[in-house]
């Protein structure tokens, strides 16, 4: 009998290079999980909403700082209503994401809502449209990077717009 099957050294050091791989993003996955929470967190307490700041370190929920920080109303209640708003729909698009093939086109108005919402927050944050347009788009260029930057700079800053 020949129980001879075929591995080579490179099985075993591809499966070594993925776990290592997967180590690396997971550990890029948990610090920008940590900056974007200290970004929402100080920016919700310099812009009046401290009594929700605590949501940015809650994971999945934290979007919830995105759409309050970035929702339009002519007072406080009316704010947290539309972000409320947004939130539960977001959340939806999110239960939804896991049918099959419904859920690439719910993960992609999901991607939507949140360039969106980054959108209006860049726009907070420095008042002219030009300005946040070009900080989307060197926030996807630089994969988030320029995001975690520029957010850090302005974070204890309130908003212009």
């Amino acid at each position: 009998m020949n129980y001879d099957s075929y591995y080579s050294d490179y099985d075993a050091v591809l499966g070594g290079l993925l776990i290592i791989a997967f180590i690396v993003i997971l550990i890029f996955a948990l610090l920008s999980y940590l900056i974007s929470a200290i970004i929402f967190y100080t920016t919700s307490k310099t812009n009046g909403f401290s009594d929700l700041a605590y949501i940015a370190w809650i994971p999945l929920i934290n979007v919830y700082s995105l759409f309050l920080l970035t929702a339009n109303g002519d007072d406080d209640a009316t704010s947290r209503a539309v972000a409320k708003k947004i939130a539960l729909i977001y959340f939806g698009l999110f239960i939804v994401s896991f049918i099959p093939i419904i859920g690439f086109i719910s993960s992609l108005a999901m991607a939507g809502i949140v360039l969106y919402y980054s959108y209006r927050l860049m726009y907070r944050w420095s008042g002219e449209t030009g300005k946040a347009v070009l900080y989307i788009i060197l926030t996807f260029i630089t994969c988030g990077l320029f995001f975690a930057i520029y957010g850090l700079m302005r974070m204890k800053q309130p908003f212009k717009a």
